[in-house]
């Protein structure tokens, strides 16, 4: 009997371990994914270059570093191909598990074959010729957003996605053709009212603030704060999560302890019947 109870525990746990669609790998985007590490790479790399480059100089600017919960929000913002700002970021929770303020940069682009990481973020960065420190503003009829958020000295968690939008970007002028969007997501988010994006000063990382600060290309490095975290967790407006059932939806969520379960079966099974397993 209680061979037959364990059996059937183990061949549950197996089921609900296995049942659930795999909506990353059936997804179809020729784009790398949001753990691609040449992609990661180039997101932070080319964030830090002009975070470090800024002008007049900066002496508190964060160094930046990757963060999985503001991919998954960036990923899931994208799969609406919708060119327009996530209109989710002001509730609290809702894009990040711990982030309380989340920031955000769009681009959008046809054919998707004209996207990549340096050209979109290129497009951002140029509008520094828009935009006067001594004024903290854009010139008139001009837009600098992207760059005061790309450059916001206490955003130092960043998190960006790129997919494939088949029927077209909504609010684009391609929006009946195949394009391509690329959302970055920041923590703590920029652009805030009547606040300049850094502070300047001729002594890079003068201002750093907290204990065990490291200057690294001009940039405040802080190993504890800049240390990788892993979130499991999807916004419930992920639109992928519209294909996925309630018995689905049930299976996610019982996911994690049903593979605590397999480990205790597989245990138990042992203990009780060694020569269940065979080794070579």
């Amino acid at each position: 009997m209680g061979q037959l109870l364990l059996q059937v525990l183990l061949w549950a746990v197996i089921f609900l371990g296995s049942s659930v669609p795999n909506i990353e790998s059936s997804e179809y985007n020729p784009f790398p994914g949001i753990t691609d590490k040449k992609f990661i790479d180039d997101c932070v790399r080319i964030h830090n270059d002009n975070r470090s480059s800024v002008n007049p100089p900066a002496r508190n600017m964060l160094y930046m570093t990757w963060d999985e919960g503001l991919a998954i929000t960036a990923r899931a913002w994208a799969r609406h191909c919708d060119f327009q700002h996530n209109i989710y970021l002001k509730e609290v929770r809702r894009v990040h598990p711990v982030f309380s303020s989340v920031g955000e940069n769009i681009w959008a682009g046809y054919p998707p074959s004209t996207f990549s990481v340096m050209r979109a973020m290129d497009l951002w960065v140029k509008e520094v010729n828009d935009y006067s420190y001594q004024s903290n503003a854009c010139k008139p009829g001009k837009m600098c957003g992207h760059y005061t958020q790309v450059v916001w000295a206490t955003s130092y968690k960043v998190g960006c996605a790129v997919q494939i939008c088949p029927n077209g970007v909504d609010r684009t002028s391609f929006s009946d053709k195949e394009g391509a969007i690329f959302v970055c997501n920041y923590a703590e988010a920029g652009n805030v009212v009547e606040m300049l994006p850094y502070q300047n000063g001729l002594e890079e990382c003068s201002s750093c603030e907290g204990a065990n600060n490291q200057c690294q290309a001009k940039l405040c490095h802080n190993p504890k704060r800049d240390e990788q975290k892993s979130y499991r967790w999807t916004p419930g407006w992920d639109p992928t999560l519209a294909n996925c059932g309630p018995c689905c939806m049930a299976i996610l969520a019982i996911r994690p302890l049903a593979l605590l379960l397999t480990f205790v079966a597989a245990f138990g099974v042992h203990r009780l019947y060694p020569s269940i397993f065979f080794y070579e």
